[in-house]
This record gives structure tokens, sequence and C-alpha cells, in this order.
């Protein structure tokens, strides 16, 4: 039984790091946890909406919202990924 739990342990850790990963990639821009620098142009995604992160990065794939780089960012990622780490940013503290 033991065994099963750390197991389903372990494929959790592993999920939660693999969504971690996809997150990391917009801290180049967006900041470090979603903390955008204060002033920037660019916003934090920290603490905003699961829904809306998903409508903007669904509108940038689609090329119905214009942005420098963005349209071609969401591009590489799948309806899930684009779920994911929307909810992992909702989750963050503003």
């Amino acid at each position: 039984m033991a065994l099963m739990t750390a197991g389903a342990a372990g494929a959790q850790d592993a999920q939660t790091l693999y969504v971690r990963s996809l997150a990391a990639t917009c801290a180049n821009c967006h900041g470090t946890g979603g903390q955008a620098v204060p002033g920037s142009q660019v916003p934090s995604l920290a603490g905003m909406p699961q829904t809306y992160i998903v409508e903007q990065m669904k509108a940038f794939k689609a090329g119905t919202r214009t942005a420098t780089v963005m349209h071609q960012l969401a591009k590489g990622y799948s309806d899930e990924q684009i779920n994911q780490i929307a909810a992992y940013f909702a989750a963050q503290k503003k």
C-alpha cells in the first residue's frame, strides 16, 4: 500500500514540476512567479483569473490579439498546456 501511495505522490510531483517548468518559460518577460517588474509594459500574471489568461493565450494563438512575441509563443502550447499554465498563475499571490 505504501508503494502505491508513493507512486501516486511521485506522479503528482512530476506533474507539478512539469507545470512549473511550463510556467517558468514565462519568467523572462513576466517575472519569476508571474511578478513582472513594476512599471513594465508587460503585465504580471500572478493572481490573474485563470479564464482571463486562457482567453488571452488563445487569442494570441489564433492571431486575434496582436503582440510582439506572444502570438508566436502561444502557438507552441496545446490547449491543455495553456490551461495548466493559467491555473498555475491564477494560484500565485499578486
